[in-house]
């Protein structure tokens, strides 16, 4: 029985689950085997708090000595079961592999719920919550991500009511206006943040009522938005903060009010790492109090009132993965057609126990991701409105972006934070409509296509569907183009803007390439369809003739070891360089003879060891310069034909490597001749 001691009083039995307010300060408790208790500084189970945990073994506390001396209320946890953190972990992951357990049928199910997002390729990504207020700048301090204000200016929860929350009224929102611009960019789907890491819903939520009524506003934007969808025919998708939440006091993140894990303090954590790792005691509290009273019943809220087609979850190293695969389970329960995005389960074992993988934030070159897939940019680079981040990229970015990740099998889902009103900023509808009038032409390439791999093109990058090959311009090109290590003959090729699709002269080089005449000079982002019969049969090596760049996520092959970084700008580098066997290499083809001006770009705090360049049977040896900025050593290689370029270290013990520009500075073979297969002596 668990017991609790007040000053000059008899011990009192504790039968209840919660008590608040306490009727006095306790000064002693003690707890049987398998019983926790949390106390709490403030009523209402507010405040700073501690976990008391006897679940190895009964035990005795002194309440002065505990982190919360003078607790106002409590609750009590019993039958507790605390498992080391790989147990159990490893126990949530072998429960739902099993042969025939929840996660198979998921998996099966995964080719069905996934079909009309991969032909989609391109949404719309809403981040909008009372933080708009603040617009990413709060006491003359910019927030770098805007909808962090919370957190990062330590804002308290009684003065994020009165600052944010009670004065929220975005008059101008108009829920058709947002869908139209998306539907205008050529967006085919829609995801809005429905509870940020504020911990506060902009939808209506009954089952736990902090939420958009206690604005001014007190209208459902998101119940809004969901029937504009439905009106314009875009799916409708929900973000969902399951794992960060600064408002609950039993939730990761907040550690400037509570005494949370997950925060910026670094609480719990040690050489076990994360706080539920560090301190697996602490686990159940979160678990019952946070995951079963809040983030569950708010998914399965937003999955019965507002019937998305996806739930897009992020920080899922905020709780244990036994927590996110308990909340991926009631989803699929739920709703077994809803799509899950990556973010919300991974471990060790696979990258993703949900529907596709995540690439990092804001990346701008792409790291090679097999199965389905999906990167999120954002206009700036806040997610949230910010009045301070002018940092907006053209369309051009954007568009190039969106056909790099489709070569690649991917999606994009761009980022738009509206303002506090509930207005979209003029460069923001700027930037869309310029996507929109690019897609108006050119979307056929986009919609419904696969994973290319075709290598990449001297003049840009290949879209596939079925038997077309979408040729993409990246720069202006004069008078000819050549399609390379394509070894399947094309049909016909056209400009993929004209109606009446008139034929380009082709012209096949040899057994890998092909010429296609195009009239005087195109400009960039000029969309050629080639058009094939059969099969598409490729060569894996990249022609080499004009000026290039080698990055090592599009290397031939990386050692796997290797570390690399999210890929967003100036952090697109692989690194955790150990030894001389790892290297990175390109597969290479010339049409000729090429002498080639080489420029190794890395970066390095210490410049201690080496690095080689090899190719051809010569090895190009620099010493490492040590520098605060991406450096350029330059060296000069022939190329011939057929040939890997290969970077290796010796002796490094901190290098990001961003890649090698490579500049033919010598004369290539003007002729061009059809491969001839000499072996054949007839029969």
């Amino acid at each position: 029985m668990v017991k609790i001691f007040y000053n000059g009083h008899e011990p009192e039995d504790l039968n209840d689950e919660e008590y608040s307010p306490l009727p006095s300060f306790p000064v002693k408790l003690t707890l049987p085997v398998g019983c926790q208790v949390v106390l709490y500084e403030k009523e209402n189970f507010l405040g700073n708090s501690v976990v008391l945990s006897a679940h190895d073994n009964p035990k005795e506390f002194i309440i002065e000595e505990t982190a919360c001396k003078a607790p106002r209320s409590l609750r009590l946890l019993t039958d507790v079961a605390v498992l080391p953190h790989k147990e159990r972990d490893d126990s949530a992951e072998d429960e739902a592999l099993e042969a025939d357990g929840w996660m198979q049928k998921s998996w099966c199910e995964n080719a069905g719920r996934l079909e009309w997002l991969m032909d989609s390729k391109f949404g719309c990504f809403v981040h909008w919550g009372v933080y708009a207020i603040a617009a990413g700048v709060w006491n003359d301090r910019v927030i770098g991500y805007a909808e962090h204000v919370m957190r990062a200016m330590k804002i308290s929860l009684a003065d994020y009511k009165t600052h944010f929350i009670d004065k929220f009224n975005p008059v101008k929102f108009d829920a058709d206006e947002w869908v139209l611009l998306a539907k205008r960019a050529g967006m085919k789907f829609f995801v809005i943040t429905a509870k940020h890491h504020d911990g506060f819903a902009i939808n209506v939520s009954d089952v736990y009522p902090y939420d958009i009524r206690m604005t001014p506003f007190k209208r459902d934007p998101i119940a809004e938005l969901r029937d504009a969808c439905e009106r314009h025919d875009l799916p409708f998708g929900l973000y969902y903060s399951h794992a960060f939440d600064w408002e609950h006091p039993d939730a990761p993140g907040n550690d400037w009010e509570y005494t949370n894990g997950g925060g910026d303090k670094g609480l719990f954590e040690g050489k076990e790492g994360l706080w539920f790792n560090q301190h697996p005691e602490l686990v159940p509290r979160t678990a019952k109090y946070y995951v079963d009273k809040k983030s569950i019943p708010q998914i399965l809220e937003l999955i019965e009132k507002y019937r998305p087609s996806l739930l897009w979850f992020d920080t899922p190293h905020k709780l244990p993965l036994s927590e996110n695969m308990r909340i991926l389970r009631a989803i699929r329960e739920a709703d077994p057609t809803v799509i899950v995005n990556g973010r919300l389960a991974r471990s060790s074992r696979f990258d993703s126990y949900a529907d596709y993988v995540n690439t990092g934030d804001r990346a701008w070159q792409l790291f090679p991701t097999p199965g389905p897939w999906e990167t999120i940019p954002t206009t700036n680079e806040s997610y949230g409105h910010s009045i301070a981040d002018r940092n907006h990229k053209p369309p051009e970015h954007f568009i190039q972006l969106l056909i790099k990740s489709v070569a690649r099998g991917g999606n994009v889902l761009m980022n738009l934070g509206p303002t506090a009103l509930g207005d979209v900023e003029q460069v923001d509808i700027d930037i869309l409509e310029r996507i929109g009038d690019w897609m108006q032409v050119n979307s056929e390439s986009v919609y419904g296509t696969r994973r290319s791999r075709v290598t990449i093109q001297n003049f840009g990058e290949t879209t596939l569907k079925g038997n077309t090959l979408y040729l993409h311009l990246f720069t202006p090109k004069r008078d000819s183009i050549v399609l390379s290590g394509v070894i399947t003959g094309i049909e016909k090729a056209y400009i993929l803007g004209d109606k009446d699709k008139k034929p380009l002269p082709i012209k096949k080089l040899n057994y890998y390439d092909t010429e296609i005449t195009i009239p005087g000079q195109l400009p960039a982002f000029t969309v050629i369809a080639a058009e094939f019969k059969g099969e598409l049969y490729y060569d894996d090596k990249r022609m080499i003739n004009s000026e290039a760049f080698l990055h090592p996520y599009d290397a031939s092959y990386f050692s796997p070891e290797l570390g690399r970084s999210d890929g967003k700008p100036n952090r697109d580098y692989l690194d955790s360089f150990t030894d001389n066997s790892q290297f990175i290499a390109w597969k290479l083809r010339t049409p000729g003879k090429l002498r080639c001006k080489l420029e190794v770009k890395y970066q390095s705090s210490d410049g201690e060891g080496s690095y080689s360049v090899y190719t051809d049977g010569v090895t190009h040896t620099r010493k490492v310069t040590a520098s605060e900025r991406t450096r350029a050593d330059e060296m000069f290689i022939y190329l011939s034909g057929t040939k890997d370029i290969v970077f290796r270290t010796d002796g490094v013990s901190d290098l990001k490597f961003f890649g090698i520009a490579i500049m033919p500075v010598g004369e290539a073979a003007t002729e061009r001749k059809m491969e001839v297969d000499d072996t054949d002596l007839g029969g």
